[in-house]
């Protein structure tokens, strides 16, 4: 198998092989047909997730391919307009301010911190809490995902400045911008309980107040969200695609445009 950088794309990659391999593994090039693939998708029952197994699958075979393992074609090649493919639909949510706030005040500053980086600037978690501090005024970042780099100048944030005056008070000796209070990097299982934490809090305190729609939107929320809460404040879709460096704004659109913003002409 090809080597990935990205330490979120090797997690993923050997837990759909977990899945993969019971049915895969004794299996022949040629007894994976196209009915094969489409009956283990049938029987998967976290549908979305049997999609991204068989795109695994698909990255396998073409690999195999180019190292003359198979002469076979994907089964499913040309097939992308039928519909083989388990149906998906998008998860729709917009970060209200009301909810922002409600989980902001209950956060560890960390948890603070990433949020605010995540909304400025668009990165990925991954990138969030790997980020190293900022050279001058420009914040530097070569993507873990798609290895895109992208500088952002601090002067031109609300937010970024303040963020990086609290991290040099800190006196932590690691590179990273993102810091525990007694100096530690950030890591993913901090970042996981402390965005829990704060959430279920703010949850709880709005149903005290009786507000039960805001907390029921507050649970529903995702610390991985502030990348869409930077798209929602981008002031148009091609600037949000620039910040979330998508190479096609339909991409964007899909995944984090929400409703397009159209100008009336009367």
């Amino acid at each position: 198998m090809p080597t990935y950088k990205s330490e979120e794309t090797k997690k993923g990659y050997a837990k759909n092989l977990r899945m993969m391999r019971p049915v895969f593994a004794e299996a022949t090039w040629d007894q994976v047909s196209l009915p094969v693939i489409k009956g283990y998708l049938t029987k998967r029952t976290a549908k979305t997730q049997g999609n991204r197994e068989m795109a695994l699958l698909s990255v396998i075979w073409n690999w195999a391919r180019g190292e003359g393992l198979t002469s076979l074609p994907w089964p499913a090649a040309g097939m992308e307009r039928s519909k083989w493919k388990n149906k998906e639909k998008a998860r729709k949510i917009k970060v209200r301010d009301d909810v922002f706030a409600a989980i902001y005040a209950e956060a560890a500053q960390h948890i603070k911190d990433c949020m605010d980086l995540g909304s400025a600037t668009g990165m990925r978690l991954t990138d969030c809490i790997t980020v190293l501090m900022p050279r001058g005024n420009l914040l530097t970042l070569e993507a873990s995902k798609t290895g895109k780099e992208a500088e952002w100048d601090l002067n031109l944030s609300a937010v970024l400045p303040d963020l990086v005056r609290r991290r040099k008070a800190l006196g932590a000796d690691h590179l990273m911008l993102l810091s525990t209070a007694d100096g530690q990097p950030v890591s993913p299982q901090a970042l996981r309980y402390g965005w829990d934490k704060a959430r279920s809090t703010a949850a709880e305190k709005a149903i005290e107040r009786g507000d039960d729609e805001l907390a029921e939107a507050i649970k529903q929320l995702y610390l991985r969200d502030m990348r869409k809460r930077a798209a929602q404040k981008a002031g148009s879709l091609e600037e949000a695609s620039k910040l979330l460096q998508h190479s096609d704004e339909r991409l964007t659109e899909r995944h984090y445009g929400g409703v397009r913003r159209l100008k009336p002409v009367g």
